[in-house]
């Protein structure tokens, strides 16, 4: 069994992905904070609600029954909570709409958010591990 075909694993990696090209976006704006008519970017907001319920499946499926022994369940819904447009909060004489303080403030969140993903995936793999009779 491959752990980057498990639906969870994959929407997780997915997340950091996104997350990383985020940073990347960032320091490339944090970069030209200085270059005349420079405007500010970031990536278009991934709806990952929208990207759970995909891989999950039609929601009335309900959890994924693989033996006739196993236990039914519910289906959780996962809060995500979805972030504004950029706003430009001062723009240059020379054109430039960057603000280091926004892109900070962006930076720490999208760092927050990374880290709180990779503890995830460190715990799934942790629970395989368990599954798998590797303890930790």
């Amino acid at each position: 069994m491959e752990f980057n075909n498990v639906p969870i694993m994959q929407m997780m990696t997915k997340k950091m992905s996104w997350l990383s090209r985020r940073t990347e976006v960032i320091a490339q704006n944090v970069s030209n904070a200085d270059t005349p008519g420079y405007n500010a970017r970031d990536l278009k907001q991934v709806d990952f609600r929208d990207l759970v319920a995909r891989e999950a499946g039609p929601k009335d499926a309900g959890p994924r029954v693989t033996n006739a022994r196993h236990m039914t369940g519910t289906t959780a819904t996962l809060p995500f909570d979805s972030e504004k447009t950029p706003d430009n909060f001062e723009t240059s004489i020379n054109g430039n709409d960057v603000s280091l303080e926004q892109q900070l403030t962006r930076l720490g969140q999208t760092q927050l958010s990374y880290q709180a993903t990779t503890n995830l995936y460190r715990k799934h793999l942790d629970l395989f591990r368990i599954a798998l009779g590797r303890g930790r």
